[in-house]
């Protein structure tokens, strides 16, 4: 292991105190192991407890300078408050909330069966409208703190591969727009993150996935956004020109592509 010091160690500043939902997915524990080298406060939240250990043990090798866990299924919004509070408490405040929750369902079976469509649309959508909501307010009660949210290239425009799991992120793509027009006077950062396809777990099954990018480079790359303090980031970066031609082809011509 490198004898170089973390970065917020270094500069003797206080670690980063950071609450990280869906902390088990692929791009949240690669995020989340630059954040341990770095010496930051980590409280995560996933519904697998096994899992959940595991990464939090990793990441306390890895040089976090406190890692808490709560084990929970963020689709139950009742529970919302009392998880985030006991969050906040635990981290004794909280300059980063960072929501990688989400599925990609199966967009065959939703064609066929609204229930599927439905529980892809909640997990994705409303959870996360839920969980935002408590925490923008809390960031606006103290006129700071950063909102990153994995959101995808997949919102920018319904495709027929998976317009179920790309309607989710639309609505949260927009939901994030709107709150961060509401909270950026009041000195809250919402970044609205937008991944291409990417290597981890949960797209391990998807044909080509070894063309998929790197999920360290994705990390590295979220990072950053987060530091600068951006507002929307495309990643890799190509994502952005190719959604803006996309996006801006006549509905003519975009039915009859096979996407």
């Amino acid at each position: 292991m490198s004898t170089t010091l973390p970065t917020s160690k270094a500069s003797n500043q206080p670690p980063r105190k950071i609450l990280v939902l869906g902390a088990t997915s692929g791009i949240a524990e690669a995020t989340c192991r630059i954040w341990a080298a770095q010496g930051a406060s980590l409280f995560l939240v996933a519904r697998n407890a096994e899992k959940l250990a595991a990464v939090a043990a990793d990441l306390r090798t890895r040089g976090a300078s406190y890692v808490d866990t709560a084990v929970a299924d963020l689709d139950d919004t009742d529970k919302h408050p009392e998880l985030l509070a006991h969050a906040v408490n635990s981290l004794t405040g909280m300059d980063i909330a960072y929501l990688a929750h989400g599925i990609l369902g199966d967009q065959a079976e939703a064609e066929q069966n609204f229930n599927t469509a439905a529980q892809i649309l909640y997990t994705n959508f409303m959870a996360p409208v839920s969980l935002l909501t408590w925490l923008a307010n809390f960031c606006v009660q103290r006129r700071s703190g950063v909102l990153a949210v994995l959101s995808s290239v997949a919102g920018d425009r319904g495709r027929k591969s998976n317009y179920v799991y790309g309607s989710s992120k639309a609505g949260l793509s927009a939901f994030l727009a709107g709150l961060r027009n509401r909270v950026d006077r009041e000195g809250v950062t919402v970044l609205t993150i937008k991944p291409g396809p990417t290597r981890t777990a949960m797209t391990a099954a998807m044909p080509k996935s070894e063309k998929f990018a790197d999920v360290d480079s994705v990390a590295e790359s979220i990072v950053s956004a987060i530091d600068k303090r951006r507002d929307v980031l495309y990643v890799p970066f190509q994502w952005q020109p190719i959604m803006f031609i996309i996006r801006n082809l006549p509905e003519r011509i975009f039915k009859k592509l096979n996407l």
